[in-house]
């Protein structure tokens, strides 16, 4: 009996040691990656990108500064900082140098060099200091806001160059590298992993940021980020932060996107994108299940735009767009993107589901207009109101006044006077909306409105689009049965 448990020991104790060996082989194999040799080879190719902006000074103390004697002469290290006394006894605007940091790097051994466009925005002068310590003043070759990038050129042969990846294959978990010069500090490696790619952020709808958990703080703009292969795969650009420091969430741009816009700018010295002339929304799983849909997914429909190709292709609000081009749209921000990307005056085929049954449309891309206010008509309708018990709402037609001041783009829709509990605002329909569609047709209306309502289902999610303070928004609206 004691023999049994004794061998039982001494075999529990070799599996054990087993266990641990092989634990301990696993944890070696996947330890954490060693970036040295990728900064030796490639961090001579990141350049540090400092500008100069002249500023001319238009402050004036004559009628400012308390406590001063009349006649009285100013002392001198005001006049440091604030310039000579003028004849009228104020001060004449003197000339100002405002400097600011980034990063970039170097593309082509001739001297192209990529950064971000807020980088260099509004410069008078732009100083490339390489890894030699040499200072070369920069030309602009051009510079492209929607996708905040800037090409530059230097007068330089045989530099060090970034070997350039593909962003389309990173994966969110993979380990990514940062070379920059935060708060000045030249060449500055940082190091983390992807955290998410395709990221929509406000008013940046044409780029498909890649996020990281990378520390990117001001300097870095501008600078690689590298997989580890070596290859740039994005360029560090923003981060989201409510003390202007790093806060775990950086953002990149992707690489492929950048040398779209690159090969633009070094021909053209500008940017054309494509445009389909859309407002878009998110699918909910209330709006999915109001449009018949078997899950939440496409880019709703919410505005055709006047004159645009959408228009000429016969796009309607309440459209979903699916695919694109036969690309999959998952989530509304992967439209834009596409669209951009899309060469001018070619058609496309676009896979939309309306009214709950699929359909393809072609449609010919047009160019991205330069300014993105559209004027939009008005029409005139007679201020009657009417009541609405089952929705709990109190509406009127549109008087021309309102409809120019809401801005809004087609005849139709009543105004929300008052609202009180019930389905309406549970739905997030609020006073001061505007109703243009119901359960998938135009309201006309108040008139029309309450034929639609009246014929509302019960118990079941309906599309509801209304315009607030010059947008529309589709909302999800449940009529409950009645006792």
């Amino acid at each position: 009996m004691t023999s049994n448990i004794i061998a039982k020991s001494r075999l529990l104790v070799f599996f054990g040691v087993l266990l641990f060996i092989n634990v301990n082989s696993f944890a070696a194999n996947r330890g954490l990656p060693d970036f040295t040799d990728l900064v030796e080879t490639y961090g001579p190719a990141v350049v540090n990108i400092s500008t100069v902006q002249k500023q001319k000074s238009k402050r004036s103390f004559k009628h400012g500064i308390p406590d001063m004697p009349e006649g009285g002469q100013f002392p001198d290290w005001f006049k440091r900082f604030f310039g000579e006394e003028g004849e009228d006894g104020g001060f004449n605007g003197q000339e100002r140098k405002a400097q600011s940091l980034g990063s970039g790097f170097v593309l082509s051994q001739d001297g192209y060099i990529l950064t971000n466009n807020h980088v260099i925005e509004d410069a008078d002068k732009i100083i490339v200091r390489l890894s030699d310590r040499r200072e070369i003043e920069a030309d602009l070759i051009g510079r492209d806001e929607r996708s905040d990038l800037a090409l530059l050129k230097i007068k330089a042969d045989e530099l060090p160059v970034v070997k350039l990846g593909s962003s389309k294959d990173l994966k969110p978990g993979e380990w990514v590298l940062a070379i920059g010069s935060p708060f000045g500090f030249d060449y500055s490696v940082t190091a983390g992993i992807v955290s998410a790619k395709g990221r929509s952020l406000p008013r940046e709808n044409y780029v498909p940021f890649i996020q990281t958990d990378v520390a990117i703080n001001p300097g870095n703009s501008g600078g690689p980020l590298f997989n580890l292969d070596g290859e740039v795969v994005g360029i560090n650009s923003q981060i989201y932060s409510r003390t202007g420091g790093y806060m775990g969430v950086s953002f990149a741009i992707p690489i492929d996107v950048a040398m779209i816009v690159v090969e633009q700018l070094k021909t053209d010295g500008h940017v054309t994108r494509g445009w389909l002339g859309v407002l878009i929304q998110d699918v909910t799983r209330d709006l999915a299940e109001s449009f018949n849909m078997d899950k939440p997914h496409g880019a709703l429909v919410a505005r055709v735009l006047p004159d645009s190709p959408a228009e000429e292709a016969g796009f309607e609000v309440g459209d979903i767009v699916v695919k694109f081009n036969n690309n999959e749209i998952d989530h509304s921000s992967d439209l834009p993107p596409m669209v951009g990307i899309t060469p001018i005056n070619k058609s496309i085929p676009v896979e939309i589901i309306r009214k709950g049954k699929l359909k393809e449309i072609k449609v010919k891309i047009g160019e991205l207009p330069k300014e993105d206010d559209i004027k939009l008509s008005s029409s005139s309708r007679n201020g009657s109101v009417k009541i609405s018990n089952r929705l709990a709402v109190v509406v009127s037609d549109i008087s021309d006044e309102q409809r120019e001041k809401m801005d809004l783009s087609s005849e139709g829709g009543v105004y929300v006077k008052e609202i009180k509990p019930g389905p309406a605002t549970d739905a997030g329909i609020r006073q001061g909306d505007v109703i243009m569609m119901m359960n998938n047709t135009d309201v006309k209306d108040s008139e029309h409105f309450q034929e639609i309502v009246k014929e509302l289902p019960e118990d079941k999610s309906v599309p509801v689009l209304v315009h607030r303070r010059g947008s529309p928004i589709f909302l999800a609206m449940r009529v409950p049965e009645e006792e």
